[in-house]
């Protein structure tokens, strides 16, 4: 499955302290195919921030990012034991996430890890505050959302549009409501049906082994 794409549109000039860069450009996923997609999905707080250096770039100029301290509720997919901290770009130029540090909020939080197992977010990955989600979103975080990885989530950006295989859904909430953040995106699950063909399912439970048609709760 292809992964959202955190691209920034001018590549870094670099000059003593000096970095210039523009926005990150994004593709939108639907909650489950940015579940799917991540190496870890958690619930936490953040409980603090600095910035760091990581390293230093080809030429010797000092790589840096954000660090922030969380707090973690609960891993809905990711490694053994709990994650303590994240790491993500300086600044928004830079794909880099703005998160509340004061403790006090929780974040559903998607992101991947790195070659030295250190778990990297930016804006591309699908973060949200907790309490921003609907009920069905919270209870598809695991089972439901596992269960439909082996489809794929088709974004419709403009009519007319359709799918090309059959273990694909189409997301049609930009171009019906105007918004990802939908009607399918927060209430509907794309999983395999018993024919291994793919289908939208809504219900607030994971569907029947013999699942065959979309479901109402």
């Amino acid at each position: 499955m292809s992964r959202s794409r955190c691209v920034p549109l001018l590549l870094l000039v670099l000059c003593g302290a000096a970095e210039f860069a523009e926005a990150c450009s994004c593709s939108p996923e639907h909650p489950q195919q940015a579940y799917c997609n991540a190496d870890v999905v958690i619930r936490a707080k953040v409980v603090g921030q600095k910035e760091v250096v990581t390293g230093n770039d080809v030429y010797g100029y000092p790589i840096k990012m954000i660090r922030y301290d969380i707090k973690q509720i609960k891993m809905f997919k990711g490694p053994d034991g709990d994650i303590d901290a994240i790491f993500t770009g300086p600044s928004s130029a830079l794909c880099g996430v703005n998160l509340e540090s004061s403790g006090q909020k929780e974040y559903l939080i998607t992101g991947n890890m790195d070659s030295n197992g250190t778990l990297r977010i930016n804006l591309c990955d699908y973060i949200e505050s907790w309490e921003s989600l609907s009920l069905t979103q919270k209870k598809s975080l695991g089972q439901r959302y596992q269960m439909g990885c082996d489809c794929k989530v088709v974004q419709c950006p403009t009519i007319p549009c359709s799918i090309n295989d059959p273990t694909e859904c189409l997301w049609t909430d930009w171009v019906l409501e105007g918004t990802v953040q939908g009607t399918q995106a927060q209430h509907y699950t794309c999983i395999k049906r018993s024919d291994s063909s793919c289908a939208w399912y809504r219900g607030s439970t994971p569907p029947k082994r013999e699942f065959m048609d979309i479901e109402d709760p």
